[in-house]
C-alpha cells in the first residue's frame, strides 16, 4: 500500500497570487526625518506691561454670550397657556417654520381628562390653525363618539410637532425633539388622566424610540410621574386616523385600543374617587 503523494507547499507570494492579491506590494524603508523643536520664550502677561494695560482699559466690554440651547426647555417649562401659544407662533427651532402658514398648538378643553396626540398639522390644519380638521379629523371625531366623547368636551387634541411637515410627511426625529418641550408643557398644564397616542411620531414624542407601532399596541405604558406633578398617567398607543383611512382592516384594531382606553379611564376615575388626595395627587393645589 502506497502513501499519499506529498502536498506542495506554496510560498506566501504564490498563495496571494492564487487568491487574486498579487502583485505583492512592499513598503520601502522610509528615511528618518529629524524634528526640530522651536521653543518660544515665555512672554510676560499683558497686564504687567504698561502699554498693554492701557490698551485693555480702552477696549469695550465683551458681548454677552447667547444662552445655551438647554435654556429653551427651562423657559418653556415655566410658561402658561398664553405664553405657550405666543412662543409656538413665533418658534423657529427647526426648519419646519420656513414652510408653515401658522403653527398649531392644539385645541380643546384646558382641563380635559383625555389627551389625544397626533403627528403634525396637514394642509388644512396649517390653513385653519386647528389640529385634525381634514378627513382624518372627521374619522377622529367618529372614534371619539364611539366611546362617548366629543371634541372640546373633556378632550384636548395636540400634535407631536406644531408646524406642517412638507408634503404631509412623517415628522423627523430632530423636528420631534425641537417640539418636545412644547408637548411636555402642554401635558404638565393639562394634567390629563389618560393619554392616547395616534401614530408612530406621537409614540416617539412621548415614549421615545421604543419600537414599531404595531408592537406597542396593547402594551401598558405610563407617562413619568416626575413630569406631571408626581402622578403617573396611563398611555395607550393606537393607529393614526390618516393611516386607518388607507388601511381599513386595521380599524378593528383601533377600536380594540379605544375600548381599552375607555376601560383604563374608568379605572382611573374610580381610583381617584376612592383616594382622599384627589385626581391630581397630593401636590395639587
Amino acid at each position: 500500500m502506497t502513501g499519499n503523494p506529498p502536498i506542495a507547499r506554496l510560498t506566501r507570494a504564490e498563495l496571494l497570487r492564487e487568491i487574486g492579491l498579487s502583485p505583492l506590494w512592499q513598503l520601502r524603508p522610509q528615511p528618518t526625518v529629524a524634528v526640530t523643536r522651536h521653543v518660544t520664550p515665555a512672554r510676560p502677561p499683558a497686564e504687567s506691561i504698561p502699554e498693554a494695560r492701557e490698551d485693555l482699559a480702552r477696549r469695550p466690554p465683551s458681548t454677552p454670550v447667547a444662552a445655551p440651547a438647554a435654556a429653551r426647555p427651562v423657559a418653556i417649562a415655566r410658561m402658561g397657556w398664553d405664553e405657550l401659544r405666543q412662543s409656538v407662533a413665533g418658534c423657529s427651532a427647526c426648519a419646519l417654520c420656513q414652510g408653515r402658514k401658522q403653527a398649531v398648538l392644539g385645541v380643546g378643553d384646558a382641563s380635559a381628562d383625555w389627551l389625544f396626540v397626533g403627528e403634525g398639522p396637514g394642509a388644512e390644519e396649517d390653513a385653519r390653525g386647528e389640529p385634525f380638521v381634514g378627513p382624518a379629523g372627521k374619522l377622529l371625531d367618529a372614534m371619539l363618539a364611539a366611546i362617548d366623547l366629543r371634541r372640546g368636551e373633556d378632550v384636548y387634541i395636540a400634535n407631536a410637532v406644531k408646524c406642517r411637515p412638507p408634503n404631509n410627511r412623517t415628522p423627523e426625529v430632530a423636528e420631534i425633539s425641537a417640539c418636545a418641550p412644547y408637548l411636555k408643557r402642554q401635558i404638565a398644564l393639562l394634567q390629563p388622566r389618560l393619554i392616547v397616542l395616534l401614530g408612530r411620531a406621537a409614540a416617539h414624542a412621548v415614549l421615545g424610540n421604543v419600537g414599531p407601532l404595531g408592537a406597542l399596541r396593547g402594551k401598558p405604558f405610563e407617562y413619568p410621574a416626575s413630569e406631571c406633578n408626581g402622578r403617573r398617567i396611563p398611555v395607550v398607543v393606537t393607529y393614526h386616523p390618516a393611516y386607518l383611512l388607507r388601511t381599513l382592516p386595521d380599524k378593528a384594531k383601533a377600536w380594540e385600543d379605544l375600548c381599552r382606553a375607555r376601560a383604563l379611564m374608568r379605572m382611573e376615575k374610580a381610583s381617584a374617587a376612592e383616594s382622599p388626595v384627589g385626581p391630581a395627587g397630593p401636590l395639587a393645589p
